[in-house]
């Protein structure tokens, strides 16, 4: 029999000589090595990856094979050749099954193929054989387990999920990824307490891992917020290299006939709450004094009509999903870009790296987060009187800006046909409380609150946006463990976005949450004609809603606290006329209310920008004060932990300043621009 060893043809003469060696055994793995990074760093993966198949082929009887088969997966992988790298990884695990990495990746790929059940089993497979725990194998055990729980999570297996995640949080308490989404994910299952320790992890653990924005969801405590931000931002971003990526100056605009470039960076330009918010506003600003770049960061989209109306809007349209935060910096930098906007803050595809290379002279927190982004980097954040009074200002590192109203809306969003109560799957007489956040914003108190108002109101239901099965179960048990019946909560399926405006006004009330209050949710609300109850605390989370209520013009929903929040959905329940008066307001000032203002709203923006604009030609752009941070974390952590739901803003403030005292006793606080100004004259002194 002939055996033909030619090679392909575009294969170059020198590589032709390496792959007879390697035919012959006559290439050392150090060489191959040495050789495919080269050819990878110059471009040449294909050829790099014809180099190791060769090399494989006549050399199966090496003692680690079985690394060079997992090496070949990855320029595979590389390639886009995912059944290939599979193929490799399972050799190599045939004859390592204990090579973790290999697992992993392979585990990964399977995923990307869509096999996520056969990715989960690959990873368990590895940790069912590796019980004995080396420091190399909790490595990477530690990774398999929060892969599972990513994978579990997005399939809705929400169960299995946090127990993944509880293995990898035992397995290393110090490793705060796998504790940041353990939170997020009993937040939303509503499992109270959130925060549960045991003997491996300590509650302050698992509060120091939570993000900002799940933080933001469990207490109402401002200086910790922006304490949390600020420890977040070091920690995911840190400080980047800046020797190549000079600071950038402001060019000179203001009296010339030149544009504002504007530049939006987010990765919910699509439909989403925030591309619903911003659709219009994009479309009304005035294309003679801004010019408006999108910087789109999320994940690809198909058919998706906020995203096709946004790029219409704006003057240029950029997808830097694909580039590094380096990468993506110099594009925005490139576009010479003056007031960059950061519409993201600490959400999910946030891109806050890019940031911090300052690729615009002026950076904004605008529309996204609710919350100082404590960051070196972001000097304005745009709210509005009721979310930040000028007493709380002390709660942000950015100078505050304001507009009428922080929540944009799109007036041209599309309403389905209104259903009946039947057909929405709710009582023809009873009263309907409502409730469509997210169940991540319920907390136990706050469904205790609702628990009273529904024993007060016999003849009432409560509406909610539906959850898992397994969730809404449990707000059913704890339901009738408050001695409301389970069938008296009632969940609203998932619906598109024009059917779920559509049966928002069949309900007779909307119930806030706290400290986590409704943002698009209230607006919606509010639009369809529904009266929505809130009460402020003191974080911009806590008193969004309360903004929204105002703008709307229905000023007296604004409760003084929980205990006037239950008294007056009582009231209201009780009150078919009272009530009534507030939805025929509601109808009458819909359109003339500062909440639907949306020329307004883009041309404040604009004067803003300018402001902007000339304070930072003027020298005059103001530098986030970042100054005991550290020491308002420990503080707010220890106030945190002992569990104060809500309190008068005097009382709260006390808290710290006594912690304060006590810090200052034991060694000198330095000044700062938040409390030290309440602090004892001689201790200023």
């Amino acid at each position: 029999m002939l055996v033909n060893n030619a090679v392909a043809p575009d294969v170059p003469p020198p590589l032709v000589e390496l792959l007879n060696r390697a035919r012959n055994q006559h290439l050392s793995l150090s060489e191959l090595l040495q050789l495919v990074e080269s050819l990878s760093e110059t471009g040449q993966a294909r050829l790099a990856s014809e180099l190791y198949r060769t090399w494989i082929a006549f050399n199966d009887t090496h003692p680690l094979l079985h690394v060079v088969y997992f090496n070949y997966s990855v320029i595979l992988r590389q390639l886009g050749d995912v059944a290939g790298a599979i193929h490799a990884l399972r050799a190599c695990l045939k004859i390592d099954p204990r090579f973790g990495q290999a697992h992993i990746n392979l585990g990964r790929a399977l995923e990307d193929c869509g096999s996520t059940g056969q990715a989960v089993q690959q990873w368990y497979s590895y940790l069912d054989a590796t019980n004995e725990i080396t420091a190399e194998r909790a490595g990477h055990r530690l990774m398999m387990l929060q892969h599972v729980g990513r994978v579990l999570e997005n399939a809705g297996h929400f169960e299995k999920a946090e127990t993944a995640l509880w293995q990898a949080i035992e397995l290393r308490p110090d490793k705060t990824e796998s504790a940041q989404h353990w939170t997020s994910l009993r937040q939303r299952q509503c499992k109270w307490p959130t925060l549960v320790g045991s003997d491996h992890v300590s509650t302050r653990q698992l509060l120091d891992a939570m993000s900002p924005l799940t933080l933001a969801c469990h207490v109402d405590d401002p200086l910790f917020q922006l304490a949390k931000a600020y420890r977040y931002n070091k920690q995911l971003v840190g400080q980047p290299d800046l020797k190549n990526f000079p600071r950038k100056q402001p060019r000179m605009k203001t009296g010339t006939e030149q544009r504002l470039r504007v530049g939006y960076v987010s990765s919910d330009l699509r439909d989403h709450a925030v591309g619903f918010a911003l659709s219009e506003v994009l479309e009304l600003h005035d294309k003679r004094s801004v010019e408006v770049f999108a910087y789109y960061c999320g994940e690809p989209r198909t058919n998706d009509a906020t995203q096709e109306r946004i790029k219409i809007a704006v003057d240029s349209w950029r997808d830097i999903t694909g580039l590094s935060d380096i990468d993506a910096a110099a594009q925005i930098g490139a576009d010479e870009i003056d007031i960059l906007i950061d519409v993201n803050g600490y959400t999910k595809h946030a891109r806050t790296g890019i940031f911090a290379f300052r690729p615009a002279p002026v950076i904004v927190n605008f529309c996204g987060y609710p919350g100082s982004m404590g960051s070196p980097y972001h000097q304005y954040i745009i709210a509005d009187d009721q979310i930040i009074p000028p007493e709380n200002e002390i709660y942000f590192t950015e100078k505050v800006l304001r507009i009428a109203c922080d929540q944009p809306v799109d007036r041209k969003r599309l309403i389905g046909s209104r259903p009946s109560r039947p057909e929405a799957g709710l009582p023809e007489d009873a009263f309907i409380f409502a409730c469509f956040n997210g169940m991540q914003k319920i907390t136990a108190a706050c469904f205790a609150r609702w628990m009273t108002i529904l024993s007060a109101v016999p003849d009432s239901v409560l509406w909610l946006l539906g959850g898992d099965d397994d969730v809404n179960q449990r707000l059913r048990q704890i339901a009738a463990q408050h001695g409301v019946a389970a069938e008296r909560l009632i969940f609203a399926p998932k619906a598109a976005n024009p059917d779920h405006l559509a049966r928002i006004g069949l309900a007779d009330l909307f119930l806030d949450t706290f400290p986590y209050g409704a943002h698009s949710t209230a607006s919606d609300a509010l639009t369809m004609g529904l009266p929505v109850l809130t009460f402020p605390g003191r974080g911009f989370a806590a008193r969004f809603c309360a903004s929204i209520v105002s703008a709307a013009g229905v000023s007296e929903l604004i409760c003084h606290g929980p205990d006037d929040y239950v008294a007056k959905a009582i009231d209201l329940a009780r009150q078919s006329g009272r009530l009534r008066a507030i939805r025929e307001a509601l109808q009458r000032q819909r359109d003339t209310s500062a909440l639907r203002d949306m020329p307004g709203t883009a041309r404040r923006l604009e004067q803003l920008f300018w402001q902007m604009q000339g304070e930072s030609e003027r020298g005059e752009t103001p530098t986030p004060d970042l100054r005991n941070l550290d020491l308002y974390y420990e503080i707010g952590a220890e106030i945190v932990l002992e569990n104060v739901e809500f309190q008068d803003d005097r009382t709260y403030r006390h808290r710290y300043i006594e912690k304060l005292i006590q810090r200052h006793d034991y060694t000198p606080v330095s000044p700062d621009g938040r409390l030290w100004a309440e602090l004892p004259l001689q201790i200023r002194n």
